[in-house]
C-alpha cells in the first residue's frame, strides 16, 4: 500500500468522524454515543499504517492508551463511585509491553514474569475491591496456562503437560467448587473427565515410544 493510500484511509477516518459527531449533536446531546464508533475509526489508519511499516507495539500501544482514555471516562461518567476500569487496566499496559519484548526476551521468561505479574496485580485488586468474593482465582487460572504450556512446548514433554494440566484443572474446579458451592460435591465429574487426557497419553503415545 502506497502513501497516498494511506493519506486515504486517514482523510475518510476523519470525515467519518466529523460526520458521526455533527449527527450526534443534531439528533441529541443527553447520549452522546459518537465515542464509540470514534474510537474504532481512530484506530483504523493507526492499525493500517503499524501494518505496513510492521510497527505492531505502535498499534498496540495507541490501542491500549485510547480504550484505557476511554474506559476512565466511561466509568467516572456513569459510576464514579466504583472504578471497575481497574479489572482491564493491567491488561491494557501490559500489551503493548509483551509486544516489545517478544522477539527480545525468551518466551518462557517473558511469559513467566507476565504471569506472576497478573497473578499479583489481580489478587491485590481482589484483596482491595471485594475481598468477600475470591473472584481472582479465574484470571490467575487462566494465566497460568501461558508459562506452562510455553515450557512443556519447548520441552516437547507433551505427556508431563497432560500430568500438570491435569493437576491444574483438578486444583481449580476443586477450589471452585469448596469456595462458591461447599454443600454440592460437584467437581469430581470434571476431574473424572480430565483425567482421561494423561490416561490417553500415557496408553496411546508414551507407553508406545517407551516399547519402540
Amino acid at each position: 500500500m502506497k502513501k497516498l493510500d494511506i493519506s486515504f484511509v486517514v482523510a475518510g477516518s476523519m470525515m467519518t468522524i466529523l460526520f458521526l459527531i455533527i449527527v450526534n449533536l443534531l439528533t441529541g446531546t443527553s447520549h452522546m454515543w459518537s465515542v464509540y464508533p470514534v474510537i474504532a475509526l481512530f484506530l483504523f489508519p493507526i492499525g493500517v499504517y503499524s501494518i505496513i511499516k510492521k510497527r505492531y507495539t505502535l498499534f498496540t500501544s495507541w490501542a491500549s492508551l485510547l480504550l484505557m482514555g476511554f474506559l476512565i471516562f466511561e466509568n467516572y461518567r456513569d459510576t464514579p463511585d466504583y472504578p471497575w476500569f481497574l479489572y482491564v487496566f493491567f491488561p491494557l499496559v501490559i500489551l503493548p509491553v509483551v509486544s516489545g519484548l517478544r522477539k527480545r526476551w525468551p518466551q518462557f521468561r517473558l511469559a513467566f514474569i507476565i504471569t506472576m505479574l497478573t497473578i499479583i496485580y489481580y489478587v491485590s485488586l481482589n484483596l482491595f475491591l471485594s475481598p468477600q468474593y475470591p473472584w481472582a482465582m479465574f484470571p490467575v487460572f487462566a494465566v497460568i496456562w501461558w508459562p506452562l504450556t510455553v515450557y512443556h512446548i519447548q520441552k516437547e514433554t507433551y505427556f508431563k503437560y497432560s500430568i500438570h494440566a491435569a493437576l491444574l484443572l483438578g486444583i481449580f474446579f476443586t477450589s471452585v467448587n469448596a469456595v462458591f458451592s461447599p454443600a454440592t460435591i460437584w467437581a469430581v465429574y470434571p476431574i473424572f473427565g480430565v483425567l482421561w487426557w494423561p490416561l490417553s497419553m500415557y496408553f496411546f503415545v508414551h507407553k508406545r515410544k517407551s516399547h519402540t
